[in-house]
């Protein structure tokens, strides 16, 4: 997949590596979205620059606000549904990887 990263906190020009990266699997409890926008949230921008938050991650994938669609769903989900191409499920998501349940809002599917 692209991405977008860092490794360490700065300007943005100074710390801002684009390329490609592994794409991640959905593990227990995890749906992953394929994004289809991602949003310059005001906290990724402080956690980068270094003012918000120390690192969590040794690379960091900025982005607090996204959405796209479910594409591979994790084990222990039950009621979840991959998209269909009617893009009958969406999701808004925290993070450009795999993420946890509890961070994906959606709409159920209706086929």
């Amino acid at each position: 997949m692209k991405a977008v990263w860092y490794e360490r906190t700065g300007a943005a020009g100074d710390v801002l590596t684009f390329g490609e990266m592994p794409t991640p699997q959905a593990g227990p409890g995890e749906v992953r979205v394929r994004l289809h926008a991602s949003g310059v949230n005001p906290a990724d921008v402080g956690r980068r620059a270094g003012n918000y938050r120390a690192m969590e991650f040794p690379r960091v994938i900025p982005n607090s606000d996204g959405a796209g669609i479910i594409d591979q769903i994790g084990e222990e989900l039950h009621g979840w549904a991959l998209a269909n191409g009617s893009g009958s499920t969406t999701a808004n998501a925290t993070a450009a990887r795999s993420a946890p349940r509890r961070n994906i809002s959606h709409s159920p599917s209706t086929s």
